[in-house]
């Protein structure tokens, strides 16, 4: 049987104005958005419709303004009658995917994604970190050639078959760029990010997240949700924790997720929130499965 899959963009696919065609123009969608704005202790909606791409880029409102207009975006789409088999979501998207499978309320996945955000971006102005993108090389040969840097940097986003993102201690990205070079990637692009997400500098982030879990009322789903760093299927409260715990500094594993959601048989993805990231990176991986976009009313067509 044919199987559907949503999955949720991260970080970089923001922009001013994301969500304010639907709130204007769609009245589930303004319910939806006005539920999840007043459940937060500061104005998302002014930030997200008119607010300055600075303000809009500081990773503690970046992060749940995707996941408030993604499962805006996604209730629309259920009410199309669309229903996934499986839901994944990228870095940040991954709280998207919980508030989509119903281990929290739409409203509460949004404000523990307000919380993570606050804890990595706490995080991130205390360690000189950031990340930068591989491209044109295998996986396995940057995890080979980063035991030699000195100093923290780890591969951290394992997005298509060759596109890494590595994290760490600048210093340390810095000579491991040089390094990959010379390994054979084509390019290294050093990312405009505030911190080395994903990366293990940023555990204290996670410890003050695991403390905030135990604040929200968690239901099991009925919707297997593929964890990003295992790129397993999660169904329980307690396993969905542990995730959420490991992602905020363990890796994304965004290639294996993807061919386990084929191995699952799923034949469509729809891709949901801002932007079309995911799309490509999919593409790049399987060229046979259907992506479809979701991001506009006219997309719901």
């Amino acid at each position: 049987m044919n199987k559907i899959a949503f999955v949720f963009p991260g970080q970089g696919t923001q922009y001013v104005g994301m969500g304010k065609e639907l709130y204007e123009n769609h009245d589930l969608a303004k319910a939806e958005f006005n539920k999840i704005f007043s459940n937060l202790d500061f104005d998302l909606k002014r930030i997200m419709f008119e607010g300055s791409e600075e303000e809009l880029k500081d990773t503690k409102n970046t992060q749940p303004a995707i996941v408030a207009m993604s499962l805006v975006l996604e209730k629309l789409l259920r009410e199309k009658g669309i229903v996934p088999n499986f839901v994944a979501g990228h870095s940040v998207g991954e709280y998207a995917a919980i508030g989509s499978a119903g281990f929290l309320s739409t409203e509460d996945a949004v404000k523990l994604t307000s919380l993570r955000g606050k804890a990595m971006s706490k995080v991130s102005s205390e360690v000189a970190g950031g990340m930068a993108a591989i491209l044109g090389i295998d996986s396995d040969k940057i995890v080979e050639v980063l035991k030699g840097i000195d100093g923290v940097v780890e591969a951290v986003n394992f997005n298509e078959p060759k596109q890494t993102v590595i994290a760490g201690e600048k210093s340390a990205i810095s000579k491991a760029c040089i390094a990959l070079k010379d390994a054979g990637a084509r390019r290294t692009i050093e990312l405009v990010v505030s911190g080395p997400f994903h990366s293990s500098l940023m555990q204290p982030a996670g410890e003050m997240l695991k403390l905030e879990l135990e604040k929200f009322k968690f239901e099991d789903s009925t919707i297997a949700l593929l964890a990003n760093t295992t790129a397993k299927e999660i169904t329980k409260v307690q396993d969905l924790k542990d995730e959420l715990y490991r992602q905020s500094f363990g890796p994304v594993k965004w290639v294996d997720t993807i061919i386990a959601l084929k191995a699952a048989g799923v034949t469509t993805i729809y891709e949901i929130g801002p932007g079309k990231v995911l799309n490509g990176l999919i593409k790049k991986i399987d060229k046979e499965i259907e992506v479809i976009n979701i991001e506009k009313i006219s997309d719901l067509a």
